[in-house]
């Protein structure tokens, strides 16, 4: 257990995290249902509510861990109109669609009992027209005892549009009013939220937007107080670049790591859908060499702190992007490179849900499918074993969990990444990926004397000293594979 503020919680550095849309996931028959509601294997609508819900969550703990999942990040769960919540209306109350308070409170112990924490995510950046204090405002207009939450301009508002809103909302969408964070009522009720739901079991926040929230005092103010009632809590942000600014040790633990998907995507991928990744914010992917690929990754990791380095949430989608095998264009072998590549670099790697069996679908709503649980024979079991596989692999070895980094291009078509641990639980591992057509070979002196095993196949290798040039001295790696090479 970590005692410094300025650390990233120790089980975030073990963790592997699973990102779950509750609307999506799954359906408890404990819950009963409101009406209207679209077929759960039918297209995912803007609009239509599927009717997941959070007990349905605690129903496939053992599915989650059993895929080595130890950690989850649940979108917005928050009393709302809107199947994706975040559009909040009430920040005190869990949605009675996803199964209330109550529901959260069993996820969260039954999670917890199963050694899993959970992380909520923290729309603090605007609420909705349903929220209490701008419908006073509808209401009374200039006379509104909360004129100050929201940056009004004129009257009355236009909330449904048909005019000049107003009012400050986020990307102009009528539907979402910005919050007034200068003001001190505003800032203490957003506070109190934080604080609240760490008291009731959460294990931290991820922020939607907080660079719209431009006050660092207010986010150094947010993490002392989750601090001061969970020491242990995680903050990760949602900024999809550079992010220096917010990983000093005093705002955020660690950011959504889109920087490093975009490499992982531009390394990996031979047909990546670029008209799908472009109205995302990952815009079009340039593809990458081995060398440009090790330097851009060499770069990332030395914009930051090792501390902040653990913290990064890597992952290679979200509610927010194309599904990896769209984005990759259905290629099985890249989205196994990207997956391996993601699970071996610093940072706690987080699957989208759905995507470890290979769901499919690009800009939303269509990156917001239904979990297949009745159709199994649809499923990609063989990547989801791999990424099972993965998961395992990265609990065995400590230094892909806490381990300095090293990222070069070697021979044809390789990039190599070291992970080393020094000390008492000294290890390393290297990992070599071939983004090639063909084998090939690791060349001379790039591995030190020695046997190695493969930890994703079991296989054996040997690499001499080097001493003969012209004899090869790695192992060979197939095409578009990877391996995972430790000292035996």
């Amino acid at each position: 257990m970590t005692d410094s503020f300025n650390d990233t919680p120790d089980w975030v550095k073990d963790a592997v995290f699973y990102q779950i849309f509750p609307d999506r996931f799954g359906r408890s028959d404990r819950l009963p249902k409101t009406c209207n509601l679209e077929s759960w294997d039918s297209p995912p609508t803007v609009h239509g509510y599927k009717g997941g819900d959070l007990l349905a969550v605690s129903e496939r703990l053992v599915y989650l861990g059993d895929l080595g999942v130890n950690a989850l990040y649940l979108t917005p769960i928050f009393q709302s109109a809107s199947n994706h919540r975040y559009h909040t209306h009430d920040y005190f109350r869990v949605d009675p669609m996803l199964g209330g308070d109550a529901a959260l409170k069993e996820l969260l112990e039954r999670a917890h009992q199963a050694g899993m924490r959970v992380i909520l995510d923290g729309v603090f950046n605007h609420a909705s027209r349903g929220f209490f204090q701008f419908s006073d405002i509808l209401e009374n207009g200039a006379h509104s005892a909360y004129l100050d939450w929201f940056n009004v301009r004129s009257h009355p508002l236009n909330a449904y549009g048909g005019g000049e809103l107003g009012y400050d909302a986020w990307w102009n969408l009528p539907a979402l009013p910005k919050f007034n964070v200068r003001s001190p009522a505003v800032r203490e009720y957003l506070l109190s939220v934080s604080e609240h739901w760490l008291r009731f079991g959460a294990d931290g926040w991820r922020l939607d937007v907080p660079s719209e929230i431009d006050d660092d005092s207010f986010w150094r103010e947010f993490r002392r107080r989750c601090r001061a009632v969970k020491p242990e809590a995680y903050g990760v942000g949602e900024i999809w670049d550079e992010a220096g600014r917010w990983l000093a040790g005093d705002m955020f633990d660690g950011v959504m790591n889109y920087p490093l998907t975009r490499a992982i995507f531009g390394l990996v991928g031979r047909q990546l859908e670029q008209h799908e990744l472009a109205k995302s914010g990952l815009g079009r992917i340039a593809p990458l060499k081995p060398d440009g690929f090790a330097g851009i990754v060499t770069k990332l990791l030395g914009h930051y702190r090792h501390e902040s380095l653990m913290g990064q949430l890597n992952l290679l989608g979200s509610h927010d992007t194309p599904r990896v095998a769209t984005a990759l264009g259905r290629d099985a072998s890249a989205v196994r490179l990207a997956y391996l590549l993601m699970f071996v670099l610093p940072g706690a790697p987080c699957v989208y849900y759905g995507d470890e069996l290979g769901l499919v679908g690009g800009h939303d709503p269509h990156n917001r499918g239904t979990m297949p649980w009745d159709r199994t024979a649809s499923w990609d079991h063989e990547l989801r074993a791999h990424v099972r596989a993965l998961a395992n692999l990265r609990s065995r070895r400590a230094e892909l969990r806490r381990g300095s980094t090293t990222v070069a291009a070697v021979g044809d078509g390789l990039v190599l990444v070291t992970r080393e641990l020094p000390g008492a639980e000294g290890s390393r591992a290297h990992v070599l990926v071939n983004v090639s057509g063909h084998g090939a070979r690791v060349p001379a002196g790039v591995l030190p004397a020695g046997r190695y095993r493969d930890e994703l196949s079991g296989g054996v290798h040997a690499v001499d000293d080097g001493s003969d040039k012209d004899k090869a001295t790695g192992p060979l790696v197939p095409a578009r594979s990877g391996m995972v090479l430790a000292a035996v």
